[in-house]
């Protein structure tokens, strides 16, 4: 919400209870949740994130409107898919670590088919670092491959303890 201001939240889900998980974390935001197709999902959103353990693509290409960015976050692993490989043809595509992506991320899928290669694939780093500007324009799409570096995941870790401990709802703890 600090760098969006969202309005809705438009869920879909195989399961009814990760359903209501999704709207009690919307009406948590003040958020209106909406549960929806993967279609309609796909044809009203801005932003769309994925957390799935999934082997088959539940986000085809033709669903997913202009400007919309893709966050891919699901469990990676060799087979593992979310998204149409023809949405990664089609985007702008980072990673958090691309050899992860190609080999057990999203982007395995895209590169077996031919149809974006490994030099197609941003670092998100270099967004991050200002060296790439994102998205080129406003009608592009953009997806984000999050293949969980352990690295990333401790500084991010040690981000967020230091920001408890200075906001005083942190404690330390000896293990």
């Amino acid at each position: 919400l600090k760098q969006r201001r969202f309005t809705e939240v438009l869920g879909w889900n195989r399961s009814l209870a990760g359903l209501s998980v999704l709207a009690d974390v919307a009406a948590e935001f003040g958020l209106p949740f909406t549960a929806v197709s993967p279609q309609e999902l796909a044809a009203a959103a801005d932003v769309i994130i994925t957390i799935t353990s999934s082997h088959d693509a539940l986000l085809m290409a033709g669903w997913v409107r202009p400007g919309t960015h893709i966050s891919a976050m699901g469990t990676d692993t060799k087979g593992k898919r979310e998204l149409d490989e023809n949405i990664c043809a089609g985007s702008v595509v980072f990673a958090d670590e691309i050899q992860q992506s190609i080999s057990i991320g999203e982007a395995q899928h895209a590169i077996a088919a031919g149809v974006i290669e490994a030099g197609d694939i941003t670092p998100i780093e270099a967004v991050i670092n200002g060296d790439h500007a994102g998205r080129p324009d406003d009608a592009a799409v953009t997806v984000f491959d999050g293949t969980g570096v352990g690295l990333q995941d401790l500084a991010l870790a040690s981000v967020a303890v230091h920001a408890a401990l200075s906001a005083g709802v942190g404690q330390r703890v000896r293990l």
